[in-house]
């Protein structure tokens, strides 16, 4: 069957959480918080999905400004379509959408890490993260 693209096709919380529970996302996103997983379907600015038929087969979920900067928050392939370039296409798709200038940004999985170096990404590692539930120590 082949996949089309949507560009910000709306999703609901329990298509995003059905996507992730079959990627190495999964495991990694709080899919038992249906809040949670209703406001990361709903609030990202740039969302690029794959489809067959109805069923959510990828998504890559952005923030960004479409000129300097863009955070790939998610870049979900279901398990059963992996191998087959949607994970490819989702982020050419995505760097369509951006201004020339604009850099992608994203923190991968530890089973991806090295999917990207490959692809012409650049590892940086200046990269800062306060945790969930911290505060600054200032």
């Amino acid at each position: 069957m082949s996949i089309e693209y949507r560009i910000n096709h709306p999703l609901t919380g329990a298509q995003f959480r059905e996507l992730l529970a079959h990627t190495s996302l999964g495991e990694r996103r709080p899919l038992d918080d249906e809040e949670c997983m209703a406001g990361m379907a709903a609030n990202g600015n740039l969302l690029i999905t794959a489809w067959q038929g109805d069923k959510l087969v990828g998504m890559a979920r952005s923030m960004t400004d479409f000129h300097f900067a863009c955070y790939l928050s998610e870049l979900a392939v279901h398990q059963d379509c992996q191998k087959m370039g949607v994970g490819k296409e989702l982020m050419k798709r995505t760097k369509a959408e951006l201004g020339p200038q604009c850099m992608i940004i994203l923190l991968a999985a530890p089973a991806a890490s090295e999917y990207y170096g490959p692809l012409g990404m650049e590892h940086n590692e200046r990269c800062w993260v306060l945790p969930r539930g911290a505060d600054f120590s200032f």
